[in-house]
């Protein structure tokens, strides 16, 4: 099943823009924008429409009005050039570079993942960390996608408040957890089911990449391999999907534990 690939996007601002070039950026797509809005409202500079009358727009319109934010009228084809891209959805905005503050999830529940080549799976599986309430996210630099505006756009928003990190070695990544009281899982095809493993507690999820999985190395490092049972005729699922059926049952087991 191929990812999913939501309306919004993040790309540096082009030079064109005067006074502004490197010190800006464009986001647009409905979702980026709306997101900035309610997380990040003092970096927004301004905010450009092209969008016809509707729900979506007179929310944008809403929230604009709220944080005293001008709106600018473009066209669509206008909008397409400065986004570099016909997905825009009408929407879009400049805003000013700045460290963006993510807020934490759950500190005891982070993921570690390597070589995930393909940008789209990769901003899937940030989108499925955010949802599950991941605190951290650990990218291993080499072999991996980088954080693109591919990434950003199927991440749907969650890189607004998601908090990831480039790492070199995911050997030290692992050490480091461990002696922070960690239990380190790895994900494998053989590994037992999610279901049967105490998934509470301090807990860091390592995911492999598309073609091979998890590293031979990382996979020594790890205190215990999950997997889910393929029940039908299909090998494997692809790495979001897998990462939301294991995330989501740590989810189950840890707000299960929670006391009523």
């Amino acid at each position: 099943m191929p990812p999913e690939s939501p309306d919004n996007l993040l790309v540096p601002a082009m030079a064109a823009v005067q006074g502004k070039a490197g010190s800006d950026e464009l986001i647009y797509g409905f979702h980026p924008v709306r997101e900035a809005l309610r997380r990040r409202p003092e970096t927004v500079l301004r905010v450009l429409i092209a969008a016809r009358p509707g729900k979506r727009r007179a929310g944008i319109e809403a929230l604009c009005r709220r944080r005293d934010i001008a709106i600018e009228e473009v066209t669509t084809r206008r909008l397409a050039e400065l986004a570099a891209s016909s997905t825009h959805n009408g929407f879009g905005a400049w805003c000013r570079r700045a460290e963006r503050q993510v807020v934490a999830g759950d500190p005891d529940l982070q993921v570690l993942v390597e070589d995930v080549q393909d940008p789209r799976n990769l901003g899937a599986l940030l989108r499925v960390c955010e949802g599950a309430g991941v605190s951290r996210v650990l990218i291993r630099d080499r072999g991996s996608a980088p954080l693109s505006a591919t990434v950003v756009k199927t991440s749907a928003g969650a890189a607004e408040w998601l908090e990831t990190e480039r790492v070199v070695n995911s050997a030290r990544e692992i050490k480091r957890a461990q002696d922070e009281g960690f239990w380190v899982y790895g994900t494998d095809p053989d590994g037992d089911p999610p279901w049967q493993v105490d998934l509470t507690g301090k807990v860091l999820l390592c995911l492999g990449g598309e073609q091979r999985g998890l590293r031979a190395q990382t996979r020594k490092l790890c205190d215990r391999l999950i997997g889910l049972p393929m029940r039908g005729r299909i090998e494997s699922l692809n790495l979001a999907t897998a990462a939301a059926a294991m995330l989501y049952e740590a989810v189950r087991q840890r707000t299960s534990a929670e006391p009523t």
